[in-house]
């Protein structure tokens, strides 16, 4: 009996808040990724997102290229969609709680490098993880495999070393 019950403890390790906000989660990004992708043909990834919001304010060619021109209207809606349902589900569910100890210089050194991956990778988590994988894309699946591998062996290391926020 006792082994049986096993793998539902290792979740309730691996999982303190539950299980359930995660799993509503996913459904809601995949959901919108869904939407985004039926109703435009485009699949929704977060860094070509950024890059024509990026059109708006700069001048370099890869920013204003005439498919982000075309479609930089709702593509900056959905970017404030990101942050703002992000925002208000903290406020509501969790006001007053800033959710890392980790310093504002460490937070941006690891988004500009996170920045950089996103270019040379030729894409982000949500592009290749959620719609590429998705749809079954081998650039994609690689891709995965290649961040989740390195982003595993980092944590490892930077816990190794003993960093901590």
């Amino acid at each position: 009996m006792i082994d049986a019950l096993t793998p539902l403890f290792a979740l309730e390790e691996l999982f303190p808040r539950g299980i359930t906000p995660y799993l509503l989660g996913g459904i809601l990004v995949g959901l919108g990724a869904a939407i985004i992708y039926l109703a435009t043909g485009i699949i929704a990834g977060a860094s070509t997102f950024l890059e024509s919001t990026l059109s708006y304010a700069s001048d370099v060619p890869r920013f204003n290229r005439f498919k982000y021109i075309k479609s930089r209207g709702w593509r900056l809606v959905f970017t404030a969609g990101i942050v703002s349902g992000a925002a208000i589900y903290g406020l509501v569910f969790q006001p007053g709680i800033w959710t890392t100890d980790v310093q504002w210089w460490r937070l941006l050194g690891g988004g500009f490098l996170v920045g950089i991956g996103t270019r040379l990778g030729k894409g982000c988590t949500s592009g290749h993880g959620v719609c590429g994988v998705g749809s079954m894309s081998n650039t994609s699946l690689v891709s995965v495999v290649t961040f989740l591998t390195v982003a595993i062996g980092t944590a490892q290391l930077v816990q190794a070393v003993g960093v901590s926020p």
